[in-house]
């Protein structure tokens, strides 16, 4: 009896399963303690503006009901260490749509380092298991040079330059997220979200 017991905890966490423990915390604890839990020191989320999201989150109450959310598509970094999620919410009359930029930690968790999304009219498709897709490691990845957008902005990668995500918020108050992986030749990308500016 111990031996699979010893084996089950030697599996790995995956970012899948981080970000299903994590809206299983805010369905049980309440949303923004399970955001606190969950969020490394310096991860950022848009309120709309990019924001830290430890600051932001320290001492705000708990909704009555917590949005509820699923994976449905994870890329990860050649090295397993980085991770992008994305999927459908809910709340009781709206839907949506998160994408959460994911980073193991040393103890081998997860802690979210970007959160965005935004409200749909019709919810994204949730398969019966996310769509898992790991960057390739061949080659000799290079982050290209990115230009200068206009306000607010910031570009990250993996360790192993094998995953790269980034996110711009536009003068005007528009947002763009974008992640890219490693597929041994170029970069495919992998994630692009939109929110329009404010009306």
């Amino acid at each position: 009896m111990l031996l699979p017991l010893l084996l089950v905890a030697a599996v790995p966490e995956t970012a899948i399963d981080a970000e299903r423990a994590f809206n299983a915390a805010a369905q049980a604890e309440g949303q923004w303690t399970a955001f606190r839990k969950f969020a490394a020191p310096d991860a950022i989320m848009f309120v709309p503006e990019p924001t830290n999201a430890q600051a932001w989150l320290k001492d705000r109450k708990d909704p009555p009901k917590s949005v509820e959310w699923a994976p449905a598509q994870s890329f990860v970094s050649c090295d397993g260490s980085v991770a992008v999620n994305t999927g459908p919410w809910k709340r009781p009359n709206s839907v949506g749509y998160f994408t959460t930029v994911w980073v193991k930690q040393r103890d081998g968790h997860w802690k979210w380092v970007m959160d965005s999304g935004d409200a749909l009219t019709k919810a994204r498709p949730l398969p019966d298991e996310p769509l898992v897709r790991r960057a390739s490691c061949a080659g000799k990845p290079q982050p290209p040079a990115a230009g200068v957008p206009q306000g607010k902005y910031d570009t990250r990668h993996s360790d192993d330059s094998t995953l790269i995500w980034r996110w711009n918020v536009a003068l005007n108050g528009a947002r763009s997220v974008e992640a890219f992986l490693w597929n041994g030749s170029y970069y495919d990308r992998t994630v692009f979200d939109y929110v329009p500016a404010p009306k």
